[in-house]
């Protein structure tokens, strides 16, 4: 299969989350809490261009923004990390322990993902699947081949995730 000729993409300003993670090593030990201001870009890879299956940016900008409000300004956990260990989620606040240093955190600012770790590898994967989920039906997938996502921490390093639309 060739890639297909057309190529849309999107990765405006508004298109950024700000989270702050540590980056777990397989090794246990993790780097400190920090932050990122993450920015977000998705190509889309199309099999037709023709007037009649005219695809509007808007279904893919809509779900991006909102992906983005949902992670910005969090504390992401990777909730599949073999270091990972929940003390109790309550309401109000949550208990971790993490490559065995203790967490105690508002529940509102946190969101545990089902990752291993939190590294732009992972998020863009994540935030795929999730902006797909999002556009369900109004993803036309007679008409768009694939979708790649690029998270970005920083100017010239980030990670992607490249998705076939079936």
């Amino acid at each position: 299969m060739y890639p297909t000729p057309h190529r849309l993409f999107i990765g405006k300003d508004n298109h950024k989350f700000f989270v702050s993670h540590m980056t777990v090593l397989p090794d246990g030990t993790k780097e400190r809490l920090h932050g990122h201001n993450y920015m977000v870009t998705l190509r889309i890879d199309l099999r037709d261009i023709s007037f009649q299956n005219f695809l509007h940016f808007d279904v893919f900008k809509k779900s991006m923004e909102a992906q983005c409000r949902e992670w910005d300004e969090h504390v992401l956990v990777a909730e599949q990390n073999p270091y990972l260990e929940i003390v109790r989620r309550e309401p109000a606040e949550v208990e971790f322990r993490l490559c065995g240093k203790r967490y105690v955190l508002p529940a509102d600012e946190v969101i545990f993902l089902p990752l291993e770790n939190i590294v732009v590898e992972t998020l863009s994967r994540e935030f795929c699947q999730r902006i797909i989920a999002r556009m369900g039906a109004a993803l036309d997938r007679k008409l768009v081949a694939s979708l790649d996502v690029s998270v970005t921490e920083t100017l010239g390093q980030g990670g992607g995730y490249f998705h076939v639309i079936a």
